[in-house]
Order: structure tokens, then sequence, then C-alpha cells
């Protein structure tokens, strides 16, 4: 192995050990001894991070954009030795890590274009009008400016494009805002190359030193000093509704309360319709399978629900899922952990009242095999228990006797990341039924597809009514992310030189 972990912690542009260790748990390979986090070490990188907000608050946008385009270079630059600690971490295959990295580096540069053309800042303008009746009105001007630090943390699944250097680093970097990042203790290798490739590019283009920090993982104190540090100015955080809902509550009961951009769980239902279906069952049932088992199932945007009309065209779908099903070999899961919670979620469907097995297949120690169960819509509606996600590869179908009921399900659910339509041409007004009451339940809509895969774009929502995320109006793909961590101020009859930069012109 080229790289061997040093396993310190990064504060302020430095290597700084902790006083105890844990040990990494790799799906295969060497583990590694790594410096536990602690309330001290998170009170240091945070101060650093308020000391450099001003510096970094004015660097011009060209600035802060040659600063994320750095990163992305100093991040493929050492491709192969996250590749190399990154698989051994997480168990993930040689090819989705250099996807995923790929992805990382993209929104680095994604970010870099989008603050260099400036129209995120929504800036505007009213003229002074001095002779105005019955009273003047000042000259007024408003533009969007970066909160302050922000905390960041990293999560399980994605070693890469959610954690260390992920969407809600690249966003708050991007707004202007210095970030505290607690890494995960899933693969804190891979945290801490990425970190030393942010350390890199912020001294390559002069960025202050504590514009950003990483505090490894293995204590929950250290998340818990980190919402309620009360420099800390916003939350951003990817993982499950219990740990995730915990810090928010913590948030929220800080003397000053802050955001807490939370993404926590979805079952990202699909609802296939009755045209749609006995055309296409099972090339639908097939695609469902591929879907719910790419990753081993551990992908945000899992669609673990298939609502369908029940019939013949609904057997061929869940044989067709089924078969497909059959053929996919026990995967290791990210963590001894996760792999746990897939086994108990397991156990509670498959428990539940009026659930039946279709196709379960069983797996041992870290792995996991996928499983597949259905229900009737009645059973569905009355166990709220089912409709909670399952981190793996399970899908549940959910026979409904009707269209109408199967509305009624649409109308009973909780918030979700995604929802999708499998519908053809005949199925419009069946579609155009469910669209404005799928609309209010996620934050994205698909047609004709499977949702896992997100495009970081401009118009990527990543985010849902809660529990898919604490706030609905927020994504944490996308452009649009960096108005998390952005608050309007409206500057009046403020002279053009105390004007911010980018203001001015």
């Amino acid at each position: 192995m080229t790289f061997t972990p040093h396993g310190k912690h990064l504060i302020a542009g430095e290597w700084v050990a902790g006083t105890s260790t844990f040990k990494s748990e790799p799906a295969h390979g060497p583990a590694h001894d790594y410096s536990v986090g602690a309330p001290e070490l998170v009170d240091r990188a945070v101060q650093a991070a308020e000391d450099a907000f001003d510096a970094y608050a004015a660097t011009s946008r060209g600035a802060r954009a040659d600063f994320l385009d750095a990163i992305a270079e100093e991040i493929e630059a050492r491709g192969a030795d996250i590749t190399e600690i990154g698989t051994q971490e997480t168990g993930l295959p040689e090819g989705r890590l250099e996807g995923e990295r790929g992805r990382t580096a993209g929104q680095m540069r994604l970010f870099a274009n989008h603050i260099r053309d400036g129209a995120y800042l929504d800036r505007r303008h009213d003229a002074a009008m001095p002779d105005r009746a019955p009273a003047p009105r000042p000259d007024l001007v408003m533009m969007q400016r970066p909160i302050g630090p922000v905390a960041v943390f990293g999560a399980s699944n994605f070693p890469l494009a959610f954690s260390v250097a992920g969407g809600d680093t690249a966003a708050a970097l991007a707004a202007g805002c210095p970030v505290v990042v607690k890494g995960h203790s899933a693969h804190p290798g891979t945290g801490e190359i990425v970190a030393e490739a942010i350390k890199a590019a912020a001294a390559r283009t002069g960025m202050p030193a504590g514009v950003f920090s990483l505090i490894q993982g293995g204590d929950r104190k250290v998340g818990q000093a980190i919402v309620q540090h009360p420099l800390i100015k916003a939350v951003g955080f990817t993982g499950s509704l219990g740990g995730g809902r915990a810090l928010f509550d913590l948030c929220a009961q800080r003397p000053e309360p802050i955001p807490f951009f939370g993404e926590l769980g979805s079952v990202n239902p699909m609802f296939v319709l009755a045209e749609a279906a006995e055309a296409r069952a099972e090339e639908m049932g097939a695609g469902w399978a591929g879907s719910l088992t790419m990753g081993a199932g551990q992908f945000c945007t899992n669609p673990g629900i298939a609502v369908i009309v029940d019939g013949g065209a609904a057997d061929r779908f869940v044989t067709a899922a089924a078969e497909a099903l059959e053929g996919v070999a026990p995967q290791v899961m990210l963590t001894d952990g996760i792999a746990g919670a897939f086994a108990e979620g397991r156990s509670r469907v498959a428990g539940a009242q009026d659930v039946q097995p279709v196709q379960v297949a069983e797996a041992e120690g870290r792995t996991a095999a996928p499983a597949l169960y259905q229900t009737t819509a009645q059973a569905f509606l009355a166990n709220p228990e089912l409709h909670h996600e399952v981190f793996g590869p399970l899908g549940l179908v959910v026979r409904a006797a009707s269209q109408d009921e199967a509305l009624q399900i649409a109308r009973g659910l909780e918030g979700q990341l995604t929802v999708t339509l499998h519908m053809d041409d005949d199925d419009m007004d069946a579609a155009r039924a469910l669209r404005p009451v799928l609309e209010r339940k996620a934050g994205r809509v698909l047609v004709n597809g499977f949702p896992t895969g997100v495009e970081v774009t401009d118009t990527m929502v990543h985010g849902g009514p809660y529990p898919a995320s604490t706030n609905f109006g927020a994504t944490s793909v996308g452009t649009l992310s960096i108005r998390r961590f952005l608050r309007p101020v409206c500057y009046q009859n403020m002279p053009a030189g105390l004007l911010p930069e980018s203001l001015e012109d």
C-alpha cells in the first residue's frame, strides 16, 4: 500500500494527534489506528474557522472558485490512494469509488463556475427616489452573504461525494463559509487523504488555514460538541433518522438555534400504473431489482416500495423482480453495524401482519442478500412500520385493489426524497391525479426511470418533506444547495466604497 495513514485530525492546516485512538474496521485489508475526536479539538477547529471567516468571506468569487478548482485537482492527484484505501474500508468496488471520485471533483468545479457567474447572489437594487411624495425612498441594494462557520457530518454510504469534500463542503466553501467536518469512522483513511487534498489546495491558493478542518469520529460527544458550539451557524448532515433527529433537536435547543440541514431517510416509492404494467411488467420488475440491489441497496434513493394494482400484470411484475433477485449474490455492506441494522429491518418487515415473503436469500456477517416481500394496500396503510426505510437490498410490493386505493397510499405517504411514476400514454388520467399529490411528498418526481443515481446540476433537488430531510425548502445536491449557507442582507444608502465587492459591479 503506497499510502499509510497517520491517523491525526487536521485543524487549521496542522495535523494534530488526539489523546486516544480507535481502530478502523475495513471490509478487507489492514486496520489502522486513528485519533478519537474530542470536544476540545472541536473548539480549536471551530475557533480557527471563526478566525478565518472575515478574510475568507471577503475573498473574491474568482479566488474562491480557484480554490475549489484546486481541491478538485488535488483530489484527482491522489486518486490511486483514495481508491485503494476506500475499497478496503468500505468494501465498495473500484469502479464505484472511481466514479464517486469523479463526481466529487466535478461538483467542486460546478460550484466554481457557479460562483464565478455571480447569479447566485440574487443582487437587487432599488434606486433612491428623493422627490417621492409623501416621503422619499432611500437607495436600497441587497445580496446574499455567507453566514459563518459551517459544520458538515460525513456520510457512511458515500465516502467521497457526501463526506469530507462532498456536496455540503463544496457548497459552504463556495458560499464563503469555513467548514469543520466530522469524519465518519467507517472510512477515516479515505477522509484523511481528502483532507490532505483540501489542505494542499488552501496552501496553493493562499486561503486562511482555518478555512477547513477535519475532526475524526470515534465518539458521539464530537457530534454534540460541533452542533452546540456557539460559533457554528449551520449544519449539513446525511445519515440515519434517529441520529439526525437527535442532532436536529440539539440545534433547536441552543440559546441561538441554527438551521440543521439533515437528510434522514426515504423509501422512495414507485407507482406502477395499469397500462404500463400490462405492457412491460417484466421489464419494470427486472429493472426495479437492479435498482434495489445497486451498491447493496445502500443508496438514499433506493426505491424500496412498489405500488401496483393487483392482477395478472402485478403477478408478472413480482415474478420478474424475484427471478432477477435470485441471480444477485450477497454483497459486502459498508459496516458491520449497517449489516446488522439491515438484518433487523428485514426481520421487522418479515414479521409484520399480512406480509408475505417472495424471494429471500440468507447472508452472513457483513454481507447482505436481496429480500423481496409483498402485502396489501390495507395492510400497508394500517402499519406505519412498513413505511420506514430498510437500508439495504429489500423491496416491498404493495398490491392495491384499485387505482383509487393507490391514490390513497400516495396521500398517506410521509416525506420522501423521490417518488416515481411508471406510466404509458394511456395512463395520463391516473398520472394527473397522482402528480399533485406526489409533488407534495418528495423533492424529485420521476417518470419511467429509477431514482438511484442523482445528477449534480442546477435543477436537482435532493431533499423533501420530513422525514426525508429536516428542511423541505433545501437541497443537498446541485447548485441550489449553496442557498443553505447564505442569508440576504439589505444595504441602505451605503456608499459604494463600503459595499461588498460583488455589489460594486
